[in-house]
């Protein structure tokens, strides 16, 4: 089994392994640029696993800025009951798209 790794990217968590292609929110990198990811929660090799409080020392996961794509599109409506008055907004989400080249354990 792969090494997998738990890293927290924009206040969300993503469960990662290498050869993973993962969108997380915008980074401040440009695309083909490699990052690293030092936020690391957890890993896992087979039944071994590190957990950390709140990081695991040393831990680190390195990727490659793919490129920047967009969420699906959410739709919000405001509704005024008896005006007879409706307002529809939309909005998709900027996400890059990331794929995973390392993970070192630490």
């Amino acid at each position: 089994m792969a090494l997998q790794a738990i890293i927290r990217s924009g206040g969300k968590q993503v469960i990662v392994s290498e050869g993973d292609v993962v969108d997380v929110e915008l980074l401040d990198a440009e695309p083909g640029r490699n990052i690293s990811f030092d936020e690391v929660l957890m890993v896992v090799n087979g039944a071994d696993s590190k957990i950390g409080t709140p990081k695991v020392e040393g831990a680190s996961v390195a990727a490659k800025v793919l490129k920047e794509v967009k969420g699906e599109k959410i739709r919000t409506v405001f509704f005024r009951r008896r005006k007879d008055s409706m307002t529809t907004k939309g909005h998709r989400q900027k996400y890059h798209r990331v794929r995973i080249t390392g993970v070192h354990a630490g």
